[in-house]
């Protein structure tokens, strides 16, 4: 995915008057970052796997800002506007500028925010702070699909403690979720 394919998926009037204003003046992006779901829509777009029409809109905004911009566009943001950065820092260039927003939706409790940070700018996070990541997505429930080169970067570290997250739910009575078994399994025969 890349900003232009998200540009040409969203309504074409309101987002050139959009770009216009930050082009103009930056600091004009929060009103129309927290407008965009009323003018562009909460639902998929077509063609665009994974993006709503509002976060299609906000990447491109995104794009045209500073890093400073797009980490106080994240903090001043509500849920879906701190999604819709997480989604679209794969596309951005800020570099390091935004580990701190993937570290504070790791800390989150809505699953959504703690799947974005685990998807492609994962890369950017240091291996104790991912396998943290990843056992908290097997205990609220988020598919491990959505952990971005998860065979890759799993190592005996997370199988530890994955098989203590195991063993913790057996004592209490409870499973683990089928892709985290099936993740220890294949860690296991490496």
């Amino acid at each position: 995915m890349t900003v232009e394919e998200l540009r040409r998926a969203t309504d074409p009037a309101w987002l050139a008057t959009a770009e216009k204003q930050v082009r103009a003046d930056p600091d004009a992006a929060g009103p129309l970052f927290a407008r965009a779901a009323r003018a562009l829509g909460r639902g998929r777009l077509r063609g665009v796997p994974g993006w709503t029409a509002a976060e299609a809109g906000r990447a491109v905004l995104l794009s045209l800002l500073p890093p400073d911009h797009v980490v106080r566009l994240y903090q001043q943001g509500d849920t879906a506007e701190r999604l819709a950065v997480l989604k679209a820092l794969p596309l951005l260039d800020i570099g390091d500028a935004g580990v701190p927003l993937l570290h504070d939706a790791l800390r989150a409790n809505d699953p959504r925010l703690v799947a974005a940070a685990l998807g492609r700018c994962a890369t950017h996070l240091d291996a104790a702070t991912w396998r943290q990541g990843v056992v908290k997505c097997v205990f609220m429930g988020v598919p491990l699909d959505r952990v971005d080169r998860l065979d890759e970067r799993a190592d005996a570290e997370l199988a530890a403690m994955l098989t203590g997250l195991a063993e913790e739910r057996a004592a209490a009575g409870r499973t683990m979720p089928p892709d985290a078994v099936a993740l220890l399994t294949r860690m296991e025969k490496q």
